[in-house]
């Protein structure tokens, strides 16, 4: 049997326990279901699964145990009336849009956005008629300018990927609604324990479950979340028909990163800033953007809409450029060169031969990317020694590239 609490409980409580549904074997973890349909016991009870009189699992691409269990707890700790999940981060991005959109629709978005949202905006939908109109993220008066037109949605990310912009939600949900649209915010960085986006305003949030939630590069995985209209009329007839279904294993896996999720944030922001001030004390390097800096640009926005703290991503430029990064990346011996982050490893990546490789150099600058970019995903590690990685490969003057043969 499965326990229900008779009050409401604490978002600590809800990632351990939120939509914990339990066989008849009583098994204290998760059940795992690994198939991929169900029978019926008769002709007619078919008959009613598919037609709607009777409410229960017909095939795992639009339903499966593990699955509805990972989507009822993500909501839970979301703060979401409802949650469909999907095989990863950008099939989430790519679902939440394209649900919603027509031809003769308009997009708004920021420049600075990871490398594959920009192409689902800029280069896929319109292919089938929609406008994408780009803005400076941080600039209100060019989202005024940008929204005083009909939109059918904004798509943003607030911290950007990966230069840490801050987008002000309320301001630009206000501005969303008035225009008719729809707000999309991916919240990958900031994670549901820092970032609350259906409190501030969005209509929709998107996750890559691959990053923080999972949390130990071991599974693909996306998640969107909103209104229990959003998710049941638009955007669960487009995944029904499509079929970007998450497997229920990394379903499985991904219930089990919930469940030390904030614990995990926590150590990153804390090791996060850490970091951050080492950096911004050395020569070698230019600029330090993270959140939690005074220095930041939007570090008091950051602290109004961002919740204890401030994530684990910091992105940092050295002064000498590609050469002085490629010497940085080569000489860590304890962080790991890697596109992917919100791992328990930490991991550093140049972004301009990278995660944006393949937008034109004058995109990348117009983002804030420039050559001598790293992004670093600060882990869980002990942040001593992670200072100390960085510290002596600063101190090495390694440069140029290395490849192991």
């Amino acid at each position: 049997m499965t326990k229900t609490s008779s009050r409401p409980l604490r978002s600590r409580t809800r990632q351990v326990r939120a939509g914990l549904n339990r066989t008849g074997f009583s098994e204290t973890s998760e059940a795992l279901f690994m198939t991929s349909g169900y029978v019926y016991g008769s002709a007619e009870e078919a008959e009613a699964s598919f037609d709607g009189t009777l409410d229960r699992m017909v095939y795992s691409r639009f339903k499966n145990p593990t699955v509805a269990t990972f989507e009822e707890r993500l909501a839970a700790v979301e703060g979401a009336a409802a949650c469909r999940a999907t095989a990863s981060g950008m099939a989430a991005v790519h679902a939440a849009l394209l649900c919603q959109l027509k031809a003769g629709d308009r997009v708004v978005a920021p420049r600075a956005l990871f490398g594959s949202c920009t192409w689902i905006i800029n280069d896929l939908l319109p292919r089938f008629g929609v406008r994408p109109t780009f803005v400076d993220g941080t600039d209100l008066d060019q989202w005024r300018a940008a929204l005083a037109e009909p939109a059918a949605a904004v798509f943003l990310e607030t911290p950007s990927n990966p230069t840490l912009d801050i987008v002000d939600l309320p301001a630009v949900a206000d501005l969303t609604h008035r225009a008719g649209g729809r707000l999309v915010v991916d919240n990958v960085f900031a994670t549901p324990c820092l970032q609350s986006p259906l409190e501030l305003g969005a209509d929709v949030v998107v996750y890559s479950a691959t990053k923080h939630i999972d949390g130990q590069g071991r599974c693909l995985g996306g998640a969107v979340l909103g209104s229990a209209e959003f998710i049941a009329d638009v955007l669960s007839p487009y995944l029904r028909h499509t079929g970007p279904a998450l497997s229920p294993f990394n379903a499985w896996l991904l219930l089990k990163g919930l469940e030390t999720l904030d614990l995990r944030v926590e150590r990153h922001s804390a090791n996060a800033l850490k970091i951050a001030r080492f950096l911004e004390s050395r020569p070698e390097i230019s600029r330090v953007l993270y959140p939690g800096l005074d220095s930041h640009p939007q570090h008091d926005l950051a602290c109004r809409q961002m919740k204890g703290g401030f994530g684990g991503i910091v992105a940092f430029t050295l002064a000498g450029g590609k050469t002085a990064a490629y010497g940085l990346l080569n000489g860590l011996e304890v962080i790991d060169i890697s596109n992917n982050l919100g791992d328990a490893k930490s991991l550093a990546c140049h972004p301009w031969t990278t995660t944006h490789q393949r937008l034109a150099p004058e995109d990348k600058l117009a983002q804030g990317i420039g050559e001598g970019l790293i992004r670093l995903s600060v882990g869980l590690e002990d942040a001593c020694d992670l200072v100390d990685d960085l510290r002596l490969a600063l101190e090495s003057g390694a440069n140029g590239s290395k490849m192991d043969g």
